[in-house]
């Protein structure tokens, strides 16, 4: 089988996306950065937004990536555990001017562009990629990538950016998946199973132009328009679920899709629920 590139350099990765991202592109990203290591490249980008002195800096997006995330994090706050080389780690910080009520649907928007993108790279070896609501990408039933959306309010000013700066973080990968699912006692995937020769620089491009695009799309037509994109990917849709809170499991039923605000359809015995928010897991057949 055929191994995916080895992670460059951190220089390598920042020259080849600033190519790529900050010189050639239209609409290009303010400033693209790749570090050795870093405490969580999400925490950076939020908190980069957040100082006054955003408004005069360059102008977003931004994409920032790390060999080594020492307090990275999942959802629920989660830990992110990552050695060098065996993970794709970065995040990007967008503008958006979507409604403060609208924001959650960013969360399964993510997931679904970045499947997508993915898809696209691997050809059709992708055909086994598939989200997991909210935003988990697996292979299979094995999960190769996990996204982590945070949003911030954009600081006041005349100058200012309207709206919230989102952040999108994803960490994949790329080896270990064998160790990870023993580990961990479940199925975990990494990017060796893509056979995708393409360079991880970009991999990265190519997941980062799709949140842009995605965020643009929503934007303009609500997440009404993803809904359909997400049926075709969805890991979920006919299998029967356990709706998780904190352990302890609140509903039980049918994966149904999403609807127009992004929420998990579950058809249970007494009708079907939009879940917001809480852990979804697959039950054992």
């Amino acid at each position: 089988m055929p191994q995916p590139p080895e992670l460059p350099s951190p220089d390598h990765m920042a020259v080849t996306l600033r190519a790529r991202l900050a010189n050639g592109t239209a609409a290009p990203f303010g400033r693209v950065d790749w570090t050795a290591r870093t405490g969580s490249t999400n925490a950076d980008l939020l908190a980069r937004a957040r100082e006054r002195e955003a408004v005069h800096a360059a102008p977003k997006p931004w994409l920032l990536g790390a060999h080594l995330q020492e307090t990275g994090r999942g959802r629920a706050g989660r830990a992110w555990q990552n050695r060098p080389g065996a993970a794709l780690m970065f995040s990007c910080a967008f503008d958006t001017a979507l409604a403060p009520a609208s924001l959650p649907v960013l969360s399964p928007l993510a997931g679904l562009a970045t499947c997508e993108a993915l898809r696209l790279l691997a050809g059709s070896a992708g055909e086994r990629l598939c989200v997991k609501w909210p935003n988990d990408v697996q292979w299979g039933d094995g999960k190769l990538a996990g996204v982590l959306v945070e949003t911030a309010r954009n600081p006041g000013g005349p100058s200012s950016a309207p709206g919230h700066t989102v952040v999108i973080g994803m960490g994949m990968n790329l080896l270990d998946g064998v160790a990870l699912s023993l580990a961990l006692e479940r199925e975990v995937a990494d990017w060796t199973a893509s056979e995708c020769g393409a360079a991880l620089s970009d991999v990265v491009a190519e997941v980062a132009l799709a949140w842009r695009a995605a965020l643009a799309q929503v934007e303009s037509e609500g997440f009404a328009a993803f809904v359909g994109r997400f049926r075709r990917l969805d890991a979920l849709e006919g299998r029967e679920i356990q709706v998780l809170d904190r352990g302890n499991v609140l509903h039980k039923g049918l994966g149904c899709g999403v609807d127009a605000q992004g929420r998990l359809r579950v058809r249970t015995w007494e009708g079907e629920l939009p879940v917001s928010v809480g852990e979804i897991s697959v039950r054992p057949a």
